[in-house]
């Protein structure tokens, strides 16, 4: 059993977000530190990027503030070893196929699999394009996370077929973000996710309170929460470990 697929072995998973580098390294490392040992069972790590398309306000804040602080892949690179002396949660980059091609594809993902990153996420890649980076993530055994959106339609069962690690079931439509409510049935959507996959769904965007997480869970895997997780930090600063692991416990709880 891969590691990813362990996360979901234990009822449903509880996956938070966290831009590496805001507001600095050293907080990130106590955040997902406080994450892990409160209950999360994969953690997502995004690199930043200075035009993450799929993110909204709060998470486009995160990344120019870590940019500001000067934090590069090879410093983000930096942090994952420092964490894998402790943390055995799975762990997956997010990030944007521009991060992974400027970096050199093959260094990039080897990189990632020689440092513990178990998975990566790349918003900005259409199914149909995947095959570049593909292969390079067979090489060194590193899951091509793919996304599956309300908009994938009849690409549904296509895209479930050749899933590896988790599939990221997008809620609704636009960026990321925290939303009062969410308002499409994603019922029709992983009937033919279990169709096609017996490889676990974790859905995003837009989940905030215990409550959404446990309506999303409902019908999926698990639930992924960003966007509520980075406004904890952007109040908190270097005080946030502590509110962000309550608040892991919390949505762990409430799964």
């Amino acid at each position: 059993m891969t590691k990813i697929r362990q996360a979901f072995s234990d009822g449903k998973a509880f996956i938070p977000f966290v831009t590496c580098g805001d507001p600095d390294l050293e907080t990130t490392a106590a955040v997902v530190r406080a994450a892990a040992e409160n209950g999360a069972d994969l953690i997502e790590l995004g690199i930043p990027f200075s035009d993450p398309t799929a993110e909204g306000p709060v998470i486009q804040g995160a990344n120019l503030r870590a940019l500001k602080g000067g934090v590069n892949t090879e410093k983000v690179f930096g942090l994952v070893r420092e964490l894998r002396k402790d943390v055995t949660v799975p762990m997956v980059f997010m990030t944007y196929a521009n991060v992974v091609f400027s970096y050199g594809s093959d260094r990039f993902i080897k990189t990632c699999s020689e440092i513990g990153i178990d998975g990566l996420i790349l918003p900005d890649i259409p199914f149909e394009e995947k095959d570049e980076f593909l292969e390079y993530c067979h090489k060194y055994d590193v899951a091509l996370i793919s996304l599956i959106a309300p908009t994938s339609e009849n690409r549904v069962s296509m895209i479930a077929k050749e899933a590896e690690g988790f599939i990221y079931l997008v809620s609704s439509l636009g960026v990321t973000g925290t939303r009062d409510s969410i308002a499409t049935d994603l019922s029709p959507i992983v009937k033919v996710i279990r169709e096609n996959t017996d490889v676990p769904c974790a859905v995003g965007f837009g989940i905030s309170t215990p409550q959404q997480a446990h309506d999303m869970a409902a019908v999926s895997d698990g639930a992924i929460v960003g966007s509520a997780i980075i406004k904890l930090i952007e109040k908190y600063g270097k005080d946030s470990p502590e509110h962000v692991g309550k608040y892991v416990r919390s949505m762990k709880e409430a799964l």
